[in-house]
């Protein structure tokens, strides 16, 4: 086996020749702190590995600086311009940055060299290894390889193909959270002049859920803190978070906030090392390994639970009296209502959902009664469950309930995955057109666009299934990997007419071939952007609703790559020509001017008025929130909402768990950085499935056992990962956990939030087989896994006596 210090520090590991065995998994120690020189070490390898050491060093010394360019990865905000260090990055944002500035290419020679047909079995780290795409590609149906095609045959390509369709809404226009503001809104332009709401985005599968049920709760789908306030909080809750991989920035707003005497409390199925102890690699002390202490509470929650856990918060403090009251009186409404049913929560059920001690949940409620200044922080383990809405509402309640809104120190703080998911809703992409932007858009272009709500995600794969959508546009992103049931969405984007994708570097969606495929090579954030107008930024909004610039200055990777919205606008000037009639919009302008997209931005979007000129200031500026601003509340009452969801325990069957897909440490999303999962203790393949020793010992399964995971779905269908290696692991008693994108096949299409209709990758239940004998996935039309029971060898548990 491959030393473990070599596969951490070896980015090339297993590319461009050839890939590592999935399942081939050294164990070794799980770290008891994140980061620390260790952190130091990898970002340091990884960039010179893939940049140089010369043009590593300058490029990460303009990551995330006020007059750099901000971070492809992560949305954690940056602190004030004056307060920023030199290295203001973290070690995954320094891998982010690597794998868009790497020397490698994909190249003419390159997609010559490869059929698709071989391409479609490499590994989505392989396929992402080989580098930055440098020109315009063609894979034409029953065609072997790509081939090059130019930018005006390109535009040409998907203007004739759009106009052809019989219907707007046969077009769909994909948006990755990487995006631009400036692409993002010309996006949305597109689509809608084009004639369509059909705008699926990622925020789709991850915050969705927390936008509903904010909007709902407080009137803005947002969150309502800013960096100072977990800085300055008495008491921070992390919720369903891993920020030590995630978002590691956030690790020294948490060490902020202890060292001033607040608190810690890490709710998550998983003890995460990020969640623990911190060694920050800029201090003196955390070089020598003296850790900053971080959760003083740990609740090793059942997945699912959160919903219970925050109920009988809640009854708690309503026994302490540990209530606001004048804040309740003079801005909530509900209360009565929600207090009567939280005070008859049962004790028993609330522990068979949470899989905690009353004594845990107590403490948490002793230190909530006792903080004046609590922030409630959560990502996608709360996002990503069936009553993920309902949870978030009771979040919010227990924030309400102590007036942890709108004040000092205090707030709720959905903290989101990717640069600018937030932004790019903020500029418009969304299926779900809010009437007073529709307003916007027609008086300030002259045309009025469509109001019917078109597909998200889950609602643009069941239109694909059912030969309703002809053409599919992405901006950025990766479509094959990121979505659920990914056995029937690579079946029905292979079946659409012209799939055209602008990305950086060669992904999954790439490779499913069957109508045309289109690969439109853009910038990167790092790069140069140079039009007949000069050099060119863009802006982006961070997870506290900061909007700011960033510049690339790195030379482009190719001669013929442009910038998004150069393309985005190109693209829409082949399809529309001057637009619908009467219209006033200005695509060639905008196309060579990011100054002129950033006008309408200013008279289309709310609170993005002087844009210009606000985004030019050194760190840009704050949008408004009005809950946070002024403890106003844009809701149908005019008031907070306290609502009243109630619980039902997830029932598991015997002989099964509950899994959560997860993300490694060397990953972003579906971008898979390296083999190795430093702080779980982990190296080498990525298929593993991490296990409870006393869950193992049940189903008696031994350690490295190599089994298949079986998902079972209500409608009786199942669906099958191939070949998972056991892993022994702390989680909670019943659950497990796997990598994402490999256990995405395992999440049914139909298996969402109710409300936003977000997939459910946090509680997906499961069953282990002998590897081999559960061949038959399930489908959309609910086919069943092994049918044959004469055939199947299944992982039986031990019977509890």
């Amino acid at each position: 086996m491959t030393s473990r210090l070599s596969r951490m520090l070896d980015p090339w590991r297993g590319a461009p020749d050839g890939d590592v065995d999935p399942t081939d998994v050294d164990r070794h120690r799980m770290r008891s702190a994140a980061a620390g020189v260790e952190a130091v070490a990898v970002a340091v390898n990884r960039a010179a590995g893939q940049m140089g050491p010369l043009r590593s060093l300058t490029t990460l010394g303009r990551l995330n600086q006020a007059d750099g360019f901000d971070c492809m990865g992560c949305a954690w905000p940056d602190p004030d311009p004056e307060h920023r260090s030199f290295a203001e990055f973290c070690e995954n944002g320094a891998k982010a940055v690597a794998e868009e500035g790497t020397r490698r290419r994909a190249d003419r020679d390159f997609f010559a060299r490869h059929p698709v047909s071989e391409l479609a079995t490499w590994s989505d780290y392989r396929l992402g290894q080989q580098g930055r795409i440098t020109e315009p590609m063609v894979l034409r149906p029953g065609r072997s390889h790509y081939e090059p095609i130019s930018w005006e045959d390109a535009v040409a390509l998907v203007g004739d193909t759009l106009r052809s369709l019989d219907d707007p809404d046969e077009a769909v226009f994909y948006t990755s959270g990487r995006a631009s503001n400036e692409a993002a809104f010309v996006f949305q332009l597109f689509a809608r002049a084009f004639g369509t709401n059909n705008l699926p985005d990622c925020s789709n599968m991850c915050h969705e859920s927390t936008s509903v049920a904010l909007a709902e709760s407080i009137g803005i789908g947002k969150g309502s803190v800013s960096l100072q306030d977990v800085q300055e909080a008495e008491l921070v809750l992390v919720i369903g978070q891993n920020p030590g991989t995630n978002h590691p920035r956030m690790l020294s707003a948490l060490e902020k906030c202890v060292e001033g005497g607040g608190r810690v409390v890490a709710v998550n199925p998983l003890p995460e090392t990020g969640l623990m102890a911190f060694d920050n690699p800029q201090h003196a002390k955390g070089v020598v390994g003296l850790s900053t202490h971080l959760a003083s509470e740990y609740l090793p929650i059942r997945s699912n639970g959160d919903l219970a856990l925050f109920q009988a918060l809640g009854a708690l403090l309503l026994e302490r009296d540990a209530v606001d009251h004048d804040f309740v009186d003079r801005h909530t409404t509900g209360f009565e209502t929600w207090k009567e049913f939280v005070r008859l929560v049962d004790r028993d059920e609330v522990l068979r959902a949470t899989g905690l001690e009353w004594a845990q949940i107590e403490r948490v409620a002793d230190l909530l009664a006792a903080s004046r200044r609590t922030v409630f922080c959560w990502a996608m383990g709360i996002t990503q469950h069936r009553n993920a809405v309902a949870t978030i509402k009771e979040i919010t309640n227990v924030a309400l309930l102590q007036g942890n809104i709108g004040k000092p120190g205090a707030g709720l703080c959905p903290v989101r995955g990717h640069s600018n998911v937030q932004g790019d809703r903020t500029m418009g992409i969304w299926e779900k057109l809010p009437e007073h932007f529709g307003d916007a858009l027609r008086d300030e272009f002259g045309f009025d666009p469509p109001r019917e709500r078109g597909h998200d995600v889950v609602n643009t794969i069941r239109a694909m299934a059912e030969a309703r959508i002809r053409v599919m546009v992405g901006l950025g992103g990766n479509f094959a990997a990121a979505t659920p049931d990914s056995e029937l969405t690579h079946s029905v984007l292979r079946s659409v007419d012209l799939n055209v994708q602008v990305s950086t570097k060669l992904n999954r969606t790439h490779v499913l071939a069957g109508g045309t495929m289109l690969v439109l090579p853009c910038l990167g954030r790092t790069e140069r952007d140079v039009t007949a107008a000069g050099w060119q930024g863009v802006t982006v909004e961070d997870s506290m609703s900061s909007v700011h610039l960033s510049v690339g200055r790195n030379e482009p990777a190719g001669s013929l790559l442009h910038g998004e919205p150069w393309i985005v606008c190109r693209l829409a000037e082949a399809t529309l020509g001057d637009g619908p009639e009467g219209s006033r919009i200005d695509w060639s302008v905008m196309a060579e001017d990011y100054r002129a997209i950033r006008r309408h931005i200013s008279r289309v979007v709310p609170g993005c008025d002087a844009y210009e000129e606000k985004v030019n200031r050194p760190g840009g500026f704050v949008l408004p929130h009005p809950p946070r601003d002024s403890r106003t509340f844009e809701t149908p009452s005019g008031r907070a909402e306290f609502a009243v969801s109630p619980l039902e325990v997830l029932e598991v069957p015997e002989g099964h768990l509950v899994l959560q897909t997860i993300r490694s440490h060397d990953q972003f999303n579906t971008t898979i950085y390296g083999h190795d999962d430093r702080y779980r203790g982990l190296a080498g393949g990525r298929q593993v499935v991490l296990v409870h020793p006393d869950d193992m010992a049940h189903l008696g399964l031994d350690e490295g056992r190599l089994v298949d995971i079986v998902s079972v779905w209500t409608d009786g269908s199942e669906r099958v990962a191939k070949d998972f290696r056991v892993v022994s692991y702390p989680t909670a008693r019943g659950c497990a956990a796997a990598y994402y994108p490999e256990c995405n096949v395992l999440v049914p299409l139909d298996s969402v939030a109710e409300g936003s209709n977000c997939p459910v990758s946090k509680a997906v239940i499961v069953r282990f087989t002998a590897p081999g004998v559960a061949r038959h996935h399930g489908t959309h039309h609910g086919a069943k896994a092994g049918s044959d029971h004469g055939h199947r060898s299944e992982v039986q548990p031990h019977h509890l006596s």
